[in-house]
């Protein structure tokens, strides 16, 4: 069983950076974690994935450039770095996890976070 609590989410102005957090109780090392986001009225989106020893990463082409994810499993935290921050990113943002022979796609995800918000202001 994995529990994972997003933060790090809130109001920034288009061109800034971000970095969110997920925190993960029990231990991570056999998961692959992802990102995803939702905006109001639109379906869930991947944006990201992370192997379970942090050297293999997938992130889809919508963000491709302006996100890094990243993962430290002594503090059992993944963190998603968003730059250049649009409107258009504005939604909340799930962290999630999987299985790691499940591979780095949107797919299989098992555990969920509760999401934080992120508001980018133009």
């Amino acid at each position: 069983q994995v529990e994972l609590v997003e933060s790090g989410g809130g109001l920034v102005q288009a061109g800034d950076s971000l970095r969110l957090s997920c925190a993960a109780s029990g231990r991570t090392f056999a998961y692959t974690m992802g990102w995803f986001r939702q905006a109001p009225g639109k379906e869930r989106e991947f944006l990201a994935a992370i192997n379970w020893s942090g050297g293999n990463t997938n992130s889809a082409d919508s963000v491709k450039g302006r996100i890094t994810i990243s993962r430290d499993d002594a503090k059992n935290t993944v963190y998603l770095q968003m730059n250049s921050l649009k409107s258009e990113d504005t939604a909340v943002y799930y962290c999630a996890a999987k299985w790691s022979s499940y591979g780095l796609g949107p797919d299989d995800y098992i555990y969920w976070g509760q999401g934080t918000q992120v508001t980018v202001s133009s």
